[in-house]
């Protein structure tokens, strides 16, 4: 007699979240006030003029442009500086909070400059900005790689890397990464997320905020008419 029994289901594969037991759905990745709210090509900050409540000048951190931070980011920005100082390292903000008019017109002046396709892959066309978000610092060390590849090799360009994520920091754009993130790599961007998550990212091995959370890779903008995100 035929065997008529069903074969046993395979159990469903385990979700990344699943798997390292890390709470992916604890904050909003859409909320611009979240600390994980994701900003990129696809995903514009909604208001698209958004401006945080909780702003404030990081202390006794050199601040190129004057710019601020969110509460959170900035007292995460003074214990980063005060830990590389007590290694003979310094670290200073050249770039922090945009408002959504300033992004307006600092992408004007790169389309201008360098043309549009160009701009596109190294600044963020106003209200999909990180900077925007008041949780990103563009850090540099006054040695002369400033916003260039050479900073990644400075002392403070590696501390940096290897401990960025020991105050909540990741590297937000990485290299070869430019398909998923949208923009060239910059080893002196570095996004706020908090400590949990950025140590989690570090310990994963996962480079990007768009793979950790199963995102669409964001290379570029959507079409003109189609929906955001997706």
């Amino acid at each position: 007699m035929p065997d008529t029994t069903e074969p046993t289901p395979e159990p469903p594969a385990s979700s990344p979240a699943e798997a390292d037991g890390f709470d992916r759905a604890r904050l909003s990745l859409d909320d611009p006030d979240s600390i994980w709210v994701i900003s990129n090509k696809l995903r514009p900050l909604n208001p698209i003029d958004y401006t945080p409540g909780d702003l404030r000048m990081p202390n006794d951190v050199p601040n190129n442009n004057g710019q601020p931070l969110r509460e959170a980011a900035a007292t995460a920005t003074e214990q980063l500086a005060a830990a590389a100082a007590a290694e003979g390292l310094q670290v200073r903000v050249l770039s922090a909070f945009r408002d959504y008019a300033y992004q307006v017109s600092l992408y004007d002046g790169y389309i201008a400059r360098d043309g549009q396709a160009a701009a596109d892959t190294y600044s963020a066309r106003p209200g999909h900005s990180e900077h925007q978000t008041g949780l990103v610092v563009d850090f540099d060390d006054g040695g002369g790689c400033a916003l260039q590849e050479c900073f990644e090799s400075t002392p403070a360009g590696a501390w940096l890397a290897e401990h960025g994520h020991e105050y909540g920091f990741v590297l937000r754009y990485p290299r070869e990464k430019e398909h998923v993130t949208g923009f060239m790599y910059e080893p002196w961007h570095f996004r706020y997320v908090g400590v949990e998550l950025a140590t989690q990212l570090r310990e994963s091995g996962i480079a990007t905020l768009e793979e950790f959370f199963g995102l669409p890779d964001a290379g570029d903008y959507a079409p003109a008419g189609s929906p955001a995100g997706e």
